[in-house]
């Protein structure tokens, strides 16, 4: 599983910093999770290739997390890409990019695909055979979510020395992969926990951004490997994380030991900040296993 933030600053674009963005490489799959000015000129810096994007989850619609997606689907149809692009976003979006491919007379030659979120409890939006993603319904000014990545557990693995005395022949592998008891070329039933081993340990990604202290989604969230969480503020402007519906590094670093996740990683400073360093040392105060986002920033679980 490998994370690329491509932007983790709140509300204005800098010449060195970049609102919202991630792209989260797992199973196979390569998903945009928000979109903020600048994310494509991000995806080129990173070399992310444009046609491997199928499908892309905003979180809310304010502008630091969607003003880059019109940009990007435009792009995309100057690519001439052929591949269908999902979009799964709160209910609106659909109108706002369509009225702006109208004006502009800029209707891709892909298919795009808008799948508009509105519910208030968390539900799958998407799922294959490899992986599955579910909404975290947040607290913020406007309807927003996060999202749940989560891979779906692979096969056994073959012990081959095991498989190989066992006498199996090569026509029950993909069987014995699948969970299921064999039998050998002397017709005995072979167990399949005596010659497979388990799988790898399947891996989950939460990314909440932007949202208030809220401990209901504790139980969505239990025990994942990583949990982005924004923490705009630190500790001498908490007065103000209740009414902007935004969160502080204590706060994120609380939801992540309620839902005893595997590793925090922080995000969407504001940027009134120089030294992101405090954000850490606040956190841990509550939590240990803290891990700092930046621009730029790629990390491998």
């Amino acid at each position: 599983m490998k994370l690329n933030i491509l932007g983790c600053y709140s509300a204005t674009p800098r010449t060195f910093t970049n609102p919202t963005a991630q792209v989260l490489e797992i199973n196979n799959h390569i998903f945009l999770i928000d979109c903020g000015e600048g994310t494509q000129v991000e995806l080129r810096r990173h070399k992310i290739k444009f046609n491997r994007i199928k499908h892309i989850f905003i979180s809310h619609l304010h502008g630091d997390h969607f003003f880059g997606l019109v940009g990007l689907i435009s792009t995309f149809r100057l690519l001439t890409r052929e591949a269908d692009l999902h979009i799964h976003a709160p209910k609106g979006l659909k109108e706002i990019i369509t009225l702006q491919l109208k004006v502009s007379n800029s209707w891709t030659n892909y298919n795009l695909y808008f799948h508009e979120l509105s519910s208030d409890t968390s539900e799958l939006v998407f799922e294959d055979d490899k992986v599955e993603v579910h909404t975290i319904p947040l607290d913020h000014r406007v309807y927003a979510n996060g999202f749940l990545f989560k891979e779906k557990e692979g096969e056994r693995k073959l012990d081959m020395n095991a498989v190989l005395n066992a006498n199996i022949d090569i026509a029950y592998y993909r069987k014995l992969k699948q969970g299921a008891d064999v039998k050998n070329e002397a017709g005995e039933l072979i167990k399949n926990e005596t010659v497979t081993k388990s799988p790898n340990k399947a891996k989950s990604y939460a990314f909440c951004s932007d949202t208030a202290y809220k401990e209901d989604i504790v139980p969505i969230i239990n025990e994942v490997d990583v949990l982005y969480h924004e923490s705009t503020f630190l500790e001498q402007h908490a007065k103000l994380a209740p009414k902007t519906k935004h969160s502080t590094a204590k706060e994120a670093a609380k939801i992540a030991k309620l839902a005893n996740v595997g590793t925090l990683l922080l995000g969407h400073y504001s940027t009134r900040y120089d030294d992101l360093n405090q954000f850490k040392i606040e956190a841990n105060e509550y939590f240990d296993n803290v891990l700092l986002g930046d621009d730029g920033k790629v990390f491998e679980f």
